[in-house]
């Protein structure tokens, strides 16, 4: 299954998982899960790297590399739109906190 960014144990519904992006939040926490998996394979593949050196296949080694670093820009990708989402997210708490505290007849 599925879990949901941050709370362990707890997973995501079918509706979610069917509408993944209705919120900024359902798309922060998709972001936090990809960035995870993000980080396990590039784990993964320097595992393989290490072994791939030891056998001295230069080849795979180039590949190797060539997945890390592109790992590592989709990484960095990442964390650019999960502090995107964080802005959206403090940007519309700012909105609606104001509203709620304004009066009926006074402009917004």
């Amino acid at each position: 299954m599925l879990e949901s960014g941050g709370r362990p144990g707890e997973t995501m519904s079918t509706e979610q998982f069917v509408r993944p992006f209705e919120s900024v939040e359902s798309a922060h926490e998709f972001i936090v899960l990809l960035e995870a998996n993000i980080r396990e394979a590039v784990e993964e593949v320097r595992g393989h790297l290490l072994q791939a050196t030891a056998e001295k296949d230069e080849r795979q080694v180039r590949a190797l590399h060539l997945a890390i670093y592109k790992l590592t820009q989709l990484s960095t990708q990442m964390q650019k739109s999960r502090r995107a989402l964080n802005d959206l997210r403090t940007i519309r708490r700012l909105l609606f906190s104001e509203r709620e505290g304004d009066e009926p007849g006074e402009p917004v």
